[in-house]
């Protein structure tokens, strides 16, 4: 019997990794001689680097850079076996986990860190480059991020605008013949499942500001600026395009990457597929495992698992989840993909016992050694 197992995080709780490696000590339980591999999964937000990195043989970077409040922070990164590509998340040098609720404020945070996180790597040899930039912290349109590239961002007075949101309001022309060379033989793609436009109702202040921080006064003052940000951009750059779906993501990250670099807005999910080739797993199993933390009526909307079901579907494998608790919409599984799916809770426990990750491992393998013992009898009938 041969397995594929593509698992996502337990965030808090059991890495992509660590849960496959479950599932697959309880598919050994029922079938000793199984073929079972193991393949990372993620959808581009947190837990990204680690399962593709680690998952696919890379090694992961550390760096200090500019935090989202101007102070030093340690981010990681990784790269991989091929050593011309780096995966990265912005969370790590600009996520709001990063801020205490007490001084989360999008006219100040910054993306500068992460402009120097791609440059480090840039600088070891990087030229393709897998970037989530969920979670963020900031709402500066990305220049941050393009200030320690190299751009220039001036006031009236020709100096660098501060940083933060706050620093859209001053500016007055953009300039770029200070760019790292590096930056033009790069390619970026970027994980992006939001599809909001840079500006407007549905525009990243109005939408994500005040989970960031902001009063209905900063959404305006924000939107305004980021509008005024975009037509400079047009002017010196004509694909510049504030309109298009994903512009919007982590405070205009999206406008920045589509604007200044040649990166494409991409389906986290569906990069993670590509380049871990899972599809070459897929295609010669009997049995595709997936799952996540917690399988609900969400997780039908370009969630990893579902990712993972359709790719089986294609092949018409058959496919079981797992995850730490599921929700009565979860059915909506069944209708997506996944033939059947099992919470992995055994008993009644506290929130801390459920999440202690030896607890959350052997309760993976003691459900999957059962589910796939049932699975072996009705496969022998």
């Amino acid at each position: 019997m041969r397995a594929v197992i593509a698992v996502d995080s337990f965030k808090g709780s059991l890495s992509s990794l660590e849960a496959g490696e479950a599932v697959r000590e309880g598919i050994l339980s029922a079938y000793p001689d199984a073929d079972v591999q193991v393949r990372p999964l993620a959808d581009g937000g947190e837990g990204t680097v680690s399962a593709l990195t680690i998952g696919m043989g890379g090694t992961i970077q550390h760096v200090s850079v500019t935090g989202p409040l101007g102070e030093k922070v340690d981010a990681q990164y990784g790269i991989l076996k091929d050593a011309r590509t780096a995966v990265v998340e912005m969370s790590a040098a600009a996520g709001i986990t990063l801020v205490p609720r007490e001084k989360r404020n999008p006219m100040h945070t910054t993306t500068y860190g992460v402009g120097e996180i791609l440059r480090d790597a840039m600088e070891k040899g990087c030229r393709e480059f897998l970037v989530g930039i969920g979670g963020s912290a900031t709402n500066d349109g990305g220049i941050g991020m393009l200030q320690a590239l190299g751009f220039g961002f001036l006031d009236k007075e020709g100096r660098q605008v501060p940083f933060g949101a706050e620093g859209l309001r001053e500016l007055e022309s953009i300039t770029d013949d200070n760019v790292i060379p590096q930056l033009a033989e790069c390619h970026f793609r970027v994980a992006c499942d939001v599809t909001n436009p840079l500006c407007g109702e549905q525009g990243c202040s109005a939408v994500f500001g005040p989970q960031k921080g902001a009063d209905p006064d900063m959404i305006r003052q924000m939107d305004s600026d980021l509008a005024a940000y975009a037509g400079i951009c047009r002017r010196k750059y004509p694909q510049a395009d504030a309109a298009q779906a994903g512009t919007g993501a982590a405070g205009g990250l999206g406008f920045a990457f589509l604007t200044f670099t040649n990166a494409s807005l991409e389906s986290g999910v569906r990069i993670v597929l590509e380049e871990t080739h899972l599809e070459d797993y897929i295609r010669d199993a009997d049995v595709v495992v997936t799952g996540e933390g917690r399988l609900d009526g969400q997780t039908v909307m370009g969630k990893a698992p579902i990712g993972v079901a359709h790719l089986a579907k294609k092949y018409g494998k058959p496919v079981i989840a797992f995850a730490g608790c599921v929700t009565p919409d979860a059915k909506a599984c069944n209708e997506n993909g996944i033939d059947a799916y099992f919470p992995i809770l055994r008993g009644v426990v506290t929130l801390p016992e459920a999440m202690d990750t030896e607890n959350a491992k052997q309760n993976m393998a003691d459900t999957a050694g059962q589910v796939f013992r049932l699975y072996r009898t009705a496969s022998q009938r």
